[in-house]
Protein backbone atom coordinates (compact mmCIF):
# COMPACT_ATOMS: atom_id res chain seq x y z
CA UNK A 1 0.00 0.00 0.00
CA UNK A 2 2.91 2.60 0.84
CA UNK A 3 4.88 1.61 -2.30
CA UNK A 4 1.37 2.73 -4.66
CA UNK A 5 0.81 5.87 -2.42
CA UNK A 6 4.68 6.50 -3.10
CA UNK A 7 4.02 5.68 -6.65
CA UNK A 8 0.89 7.57 -7.22
CA UNK A 9 2.73 10.17 -5.41
CA UNK A 10 5.15 10.16 -8.02
CA UNK A 11 3.26 9.76 -10.80
CA UNK A 12 1.17 13.15 -9.60
CA UNK A 13 4.41 14.99 -8.98
CA UNK A 14 5.44 14.29 -12.58
CA UNK A 15 2.11 15.42 -13.50
CA UNK A 16 2.41 18.71 -12.28
CA UNK A 17 5.66 19.26 -13.39
CA UNK A 18 4.60 18.32 -17.18
CA UNK A 19 1.74 20.58 -16.82
CA UNK A 20 4.02 23.15 -15.94
CA UNK A 21 6.20 22.39 -19.01
CA UNK A 22 7.01 25.44 -20.76
CA UNK A 23 8.07 26.17 -24.43
CA UNK A 24 10.97 27.81 -26.54
CA UNK A 25 10.07 30.95 -28.85
CA UNK A 26 12.74 31.79 -30.61
CA UNK A 27 13.02 35.06 -33.16
CA UNK A 28 14.39 34.39 -37.04
CA UNK A 29 15.02 36.14 -39.48
CA UNK A 30 17.69 39.15 -38.94
CA UNK A 31 20.46 37.26 -39.91
CA UNK A 32 21.45 35.28 -43.17
CA UNK A 33 23.81 33.08 -41.12
CA UNK A 34 21.55 31.74 -38.92
CA UNK A 35 20.60 28.98 -41.16
CA UNK A 36 17.14 28.40 -43.18
CA UNK A 37 13.49 28.35 -41.15
CA UNK A 38 13.16 24.52 -42.19
CA UNK A 39 16.99 24.06 -40.42
CA UNK A 40 15.08 26.03 -37.77
CA UNK A 41 12.15 24.23 -37.09
CA UNK A 42 14.13 20.90 -37.48
CA UNK A 43 16.44 21.50 -34.44
CA UNK A 44 12.98 20.40 -32.22
CA UNK A 45 13.92 23.08 -29.89
CA UNK A 46 11.19 25.67 -30.41
CA UNK A 47 7.38 25.76 -30.19
CA UNK A 48 6.86 28.98 -31.91
CA UNK A 49 9.42 30.96 -34.53
CA UNK A 50 8.58 34.86 -34.73
CA UNK A 51 9.85 35.61 -38.40
CA UNK A 52 11.40 39.28 -37.93
CA UNK A 53 10.47 41.88 -39.01
CA UNK A 54 7.61 43.75 -41.06
CA UNK A 55 9.36 46.72 -39.93
CA UNK A 56 7.39 49.30 -42.29
CA UNK A 57 3.65 50.24 -41.91
CA UNK A 58 0.88 52.50 -41.46
CA UNK A 59 0.52 56.11 -41.68
CA UNK A 60 0.02 55.63 -45.23
CA UNK A 61 3.57 53.75 -46.07
CA UNK A 62 3.77 50.94 -48.35
CA UNK A 63 4.29 48.16 -45.71
CA UNK A 64 7.39 46.25 -46.28
CA UNK A 65 9.12 42.84 -44.59
CA UNK A 66 12.68 42.73 -44.15
CA UNK A 67 14.12 39.60 -43.32
CA UNK A 68 18.14 40.48 -43.59
CA UNK A 69 19.99 37.93 -45.60
CA UNK A 70 17.53 35.20 -46.17
CA UNK A 71 15.73 36.82 -48.89
CA UNK A 72 15.02 39.91 -50.86
CA UNK A 73 11.18 40.83 -50.66
CA UNK A 74 11.48 43.33 -53.53
CA UNK A 75 11.76 40.54 -55.98
CA UNK A 76 9.63 38.68 -54.34
CA UNK A 77 12.29 36.51 -53.11
CA UNK A 78 10.47 35.45 -49.78
CA UNK A 79 7.52 33.97 -51.71
CA UNK A 80 9.73 30.82 -51.51
CA UNK A 81 9.58 30.39 -47.90
CA UNK A 82 6.14 29.02 -48.06
CA UNK A 83 7.50 25.74 -48.07
CA UNK A 84 9.46 25.72 -44.95
CA UNK A 85 6.58 28.10 -42.88
CA UNK A 86 4.47 25.07 -43.51
CA UNK A 87 7.19 22.38 -42.96
CA UNK A 88 7.29 24.21 -39.51
CA UNK A 89 3.89 24.31 -39.18
CA UNK A 90 3.14 20.15 -39.79
CA UNK A 91 5.54 20.19 -36.60
CA UNK A 92 3.26 22.09 -34.46
CA UNK A 93 4.97 24.70 -34.14
CA UNK A 94 3.26 28.11 -34.55
CA UNK A 95 5.04 30.46 -37.07
CA UNK A 96 4.30 34.39 -36.21
CA UNK A 97 4.82 37.36 -38.25
CA UNK A 98 6.80 40.05 -36.06
CA UNK A 99 5.75 43.56 -36.39
CA UNK A 100 7.90 46.69 -35.47
CA UNK A 101 11.10 45.79 -33.92
CA UNK A 102 13.90 48.21 -32.80
CA UNK A 103 14.59 50.33 -36.13
CA UNK A 104 11.75 49.77 -38.24
CA UNK A 105 9.30 52.69 -40.01
CA UNK A 106 6.08 52.16 -38.27
CA UNK A 107 3.26 54.56 -37.26
CA UNK A 108 -0.38 54.37 -36.41
CA UNK A 109 -2.29 57.82 -36.87
CA UNK A 110 -5.86 56.42 -35.75
CA UNK A 111 -8.44 53.44 -35.50
CA UNK A 112 -9.04 53.74 -39.14
CA UNK A 113 -5.19 53.70 -39.65
CA UNK A 114 -4.80 50.36 -37.53
CA UNK A 115 -8.10 48.72 -39.59
CA UNK A 116 -6.07 48.96 -43.16
CA UNK A 117 -3.04 47.63 -41.51
CA UNK A 118 -4.93 44.89 -40.43
CA UNK A 119 -6.66 44.30 -43.02
CA UNK A 120 -3.41 44.15 -45.16
CA UNK A 121 -1.72 41.63 -42.56
CA UNK A 122 -5.05 39.62 -43.18
CA UNK A 123 -5.16 39.75 -46.66
CA UNK A 124 -1.19 38.91 -47.37
CA UNK A 125 -0.21 36.66 -44.40
CA UNK A 126 -3.21 35.55 -42.97
CA UNK A 127 -6.71 33.31 -43.72
CA UNK A 128 -7.28 36.29 -46.79
CA UNK A 129 -6.40 36.86 -50.17
CA UNK A 130 -3.99 38.88 -52.02
CA UNK A 131 -1.95 38.79 -55.32
CA UNK A 132 1.10 40.44 -53.27
CA UNK A 133 1.51 37.79 -50.84
CA UNK A 134 5.39 38.53 -49.29
CA UNK A 135 5.66 34.89 -47.78
CA UNK A 136 3.28 33.26 -50.67
CA UNK A 137 0.19 31.86 -49.53
CA UNK A 138 1.59 29.92 -46.68
CA UNK A 139 -0.96 31.03 -43.63
CA UNK A 140 0.87 32.11 -40.67
CA UNK A 141 -0.28 31.59 -37.25
CA UNK A 142 -0.75 35.24 -35.77
CA UNK A 143 0.88 38.91 -35.30
CA UNK A 144 3.35 39.36 -33.17
CA UNK A 145 4.10 42.69 -31.77
CA UNK A 146 7.04 44.41 -31.37
CA UNK A 147 6.42 48.00 -30.41
CA UNK A 148 9.17 49.61 -29.51
CA UNK A 149 8.57 53.25 -31.47
CA UNK A 150 6.38 55.05 -33.48
CA UNK A 151 3.44 55.64 -30.95
CA UNK A 152 1.88 54.68 -28.01
CA UNK A 153 -1.43 55.25 -29.65
CA UNK A 154 -3.85 52.77 -31.43
CA UNK A 155 -2.30 48.88 -30.85
CA UNK A 156 -5.43 47.96 -29.09
CA UNK A 157 -7.53 48.99 -31.69
CA UNK A 158 -4.94 46.70 -34.14
CA UNK A 159 -5.28 43.95 -31.59
CA UNK A 160 -9.03 44.26 -31.73
CA UNK A 161 -9.26 44.24 -35.66
CA UNK A 162 -7.01 41.30 -36.10
CA UNK A 163 -8.24 39.14 -33.33
CA UNK A 164 -11.83 39.89 -35.12
CA UNK A 165 -10.35 37.62 -38.00
CA UNK A 166 -10.68 34.79 -35.58
CA UNK A 167 -14.11 34.22 -36.52
CA UNK A 168 -13.53 33.88 -39.82
CA UNK A 169 -12.29 30.33 -39.20
CA UNK A 170 -8.82 29.52 -38.19
CA UNK A 171 -7.95 31.50 -35.08
CA UNK A 172 -5.33 34.40 -35.39
CA UNK A 173 -2.77 34.01 -32.74
CA UNK A 174 -1.68 37.48 -31.07
CA UNK A 175 1.90 37.62 -28.91
CA UNK A 176 3.51 40.57 -28.03
CA UNK A 177 7.58 41.25 -26.82
CA UNK A 178 7.15 44.09 -24.49
CA UNK A 179 9.91 45.70 -22.15
CA UNK A 180 10.01 44.61 -18.61
CA UNK A 181 9.29 47.76 -17.01
CA UNK A 182 5.53 47.83 -16.30
CA UNK A 183 3.84 49.13 -18.20
CA UNK A 184 5.16 48.76 -21.66
CA UNK A 185 5.54 52.53 -22.70
CA UNK A 186 3.94 51.67 -25.80
CA UNK A 187 1.50 48.61 -25.91
CA UNK A 188 0.80 48.79 -22.13
CA UNK A 189 -3.05 49.55 -23.46
CA UNK A 190 -3.20 46.75 -25.90
CA UNK A 191 -1.92 43.97 -23.61
CA UNK A 192 -5.20 45.29 -21.12
CA UNK A 193 -7.41 44.01 -23.81
CA UNK A 194 -6.83 40.86 -22.32
CA UNK A 195 -6.95 39.43 -26.84
CA UNK A 196 -3.22 38.27 -26.20
CA UNK A 197 -2.35 34.78 -25.98
CA UNK A 198 1.44 34.98 -25.55
CA UNK A 199 3.09 37.87 -24.05
CA UNK A 200 7.24 37.38 -24.08
CA UNK A 201 8.98 39.97 -21.91
CA UNK A 202 11.94 40.94 -22.60
CA UNK A 203 14.55 40.92 -19.65
CA UNK A 204 17.06 42.52 -21.01
CA UNK A 205 18.95 45.87 -21.81
CA UNK A 206 16.01 46.91 -19.01
CA UNK A 207 18.79 46.96 -15.56
CA UNK A 208 15.90 47.83 -13.22
CA UNK A 209 13.67 44.63 -14.34
CA UNK A 210 16.65 42.35 -15.39
CA UNK A 211 18.59 39.46 -13.84
CA UNK A 212 21.73 40.86 -12.79
CA UNK A 213 23.29 38.03 -9.89
CA UNK A 214 20.21 38.90 -7.74
CA UNK A 215 16.71 37.58 -8.50
CA UNK A 216 14.56 40.27 -6.77
CA UNK A 217 14.09 42.73 -9.05
CA UNK A 218 13.38 40.36 -11.98
CA UNK A 219 11.16 38.17 -9.83
CA UNK A 220 9.29 41.24 -8.44
CA UNK A 221 8.60 42.69 -12.48
CA UNK A 222 7.61 38.66 -13.14
CA UNK A 223 5.17 38.75 -10.47
CA UNK A 224 3.40 42.14 -11.90
CA UNK A 225 3.28 40.79 -15.08
CA UNK A 226 1.87 37.72 -14.44
CA UNK A 227 -0.86 39.37 -11.98
CA UNK A 228 -1.71 42.30 -14.23
CA UNK A 229 -1.75 41.33 -17.88
CA UNK A 230 -5.02 39.25 -18.87
CA UNK A 231 -2.86 36.64 -21.06
CA UNK A 232 -2.85 33.42 -21.87
CA UNK A 233 1.02 32.46 -20.34
CA UNK A 234 3.75 34.74 -19.89
CA UNK A 235 7.12 33.95 -21.37
CA UNK A 236 10.81 35.11 -19.60
CA UNK A 237 12.46 36.90 -22.47
CA UNK A 238 16.32 36.21 -23.32
CA UNK A 239 19.62 37.32 -25.09
CA UNK A 240 20.41 33.49 -25.99
CA UNK A 241 23.97 34.89 -25.78
CA UNK A 242 25.92 37.72 -23.66
CA UNK A 243 26.72 39.45 -27.80
CA UNK A 244 23.10 39.00 -27.93
CA UNK A 245 21.83 42.25 -25.81
CA UNK A 246 23.75 44.97 -24.12
CA UNK A 247 22.86 43.39 -20.59
CA UNK A 248 20.43 41.19 -19.41
CA UNK A 249 21.62 38.13 -20.18
CA UNK A 250 21.78 34.85 -17.80
CA UNK A 251 24.12 31.91 -17.41
CA UNK A 252 22.39 28.60 -18.47
CA UNK A 253 23.46 27.79 -14.48
CA UNK A 254 21.80 30.40 -12.90
CA UNK A 255 18.96 30.03 -14.86
CA UNK A 256 18.31 26.53 -14.22
CA UNK A 257 18.98 26.71 -10.60
CA UNK A 258 17.72 30.30 -9.72
CA UNK A 259 15.45 31.78 -11.82
CA UNK A 260 13.04 28.91 -13.20
CA UNK A 261 12.36 27.38 -10.25
CA UNK A 262 11.45 30.95 -8.99
CA UNK A 263 8.74 31.74 -11.78
CA UNK A 264 7.75 28.41 -12.95
CA UNK A 265 5.03 28.44 -10.16
CA UNK A 266 3.05 30.55 -12.30
CA UNK A 267 0.05 29.41 -13.51
CA UNK A 268 0.70 31.76 -16.15
CA UNK A 269 4.45 30.38 -17.40
CA UNK A 270 4.98 29.86 -20.42
CA UNK A 271 7.98 29.21 -20.94
CA UNK A 272 11.66 31.47 -22.51
CA UNK A 273 11.85 33.37 -25.11
CA UNK A 274 15.18 33.78 -26.72
CA UNK A 275 16.22 36.70 -29.08
CA UNK A 276 17.28 35.49 -31.62
CA UNK A 277 18.50 32.08 -33.79
CA UNK A 278 22.08 33.53 -34.97
CA UNK A 279 22.98 33.89 -31.43
CA UNK A 280 21.54 30.45 -30.03
CA UNK A 281 23.20 28.95 -33.01
CA UNK A 282 26.98 30.31 -31.80
CA UNK A 283 25.83 29.46 -28.00
CA UNK A 284 24.05 26.10 -27.97
CA UNK A 285 21.84 27.64 -25.10
CA UNK A 286 18.16 26.29 -26.40
CA UNK A 287 19.78 23.19 -26.22
CA UNK A 288 21.07 23.60 -22.54
CA UNK A 289 18.42 24.81 -21.30
CA UNK A 290 15.30 22.91 -23.05
CA UNK A 291 14.80 20.41 -20.55
CA UNK A 292 14.60 22.91 -17.68
CA UNK A 293 12.31 25.06 -19.30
Amino acid sequence: MAYRLALLSSMMLLLAVAANAGGIAIYWGQNGGEGTLVETCSTGNYDFVNLAFLATFGNGQPPMINLAGHCDPYSNGCTNLTTDIKSCQAKGIKVMLTIGGAAGSYYLTSAADAKQVATYLWNNFLGGKSSTRPLGEAVLDGIDFDIEGGTTQHWDDLARYLSEYSSQGKKVYLTAAPQCPFPDAYIGTALKTGLFDYVWVQFYNNPPCQYSGGINSLEDAWKQWTAEIPATKIFLGLPASPAAAGSGYIPVGDLTSKVLPAIKSSAKYGGVMLWDKYHDDQSGYSSSIKSHV
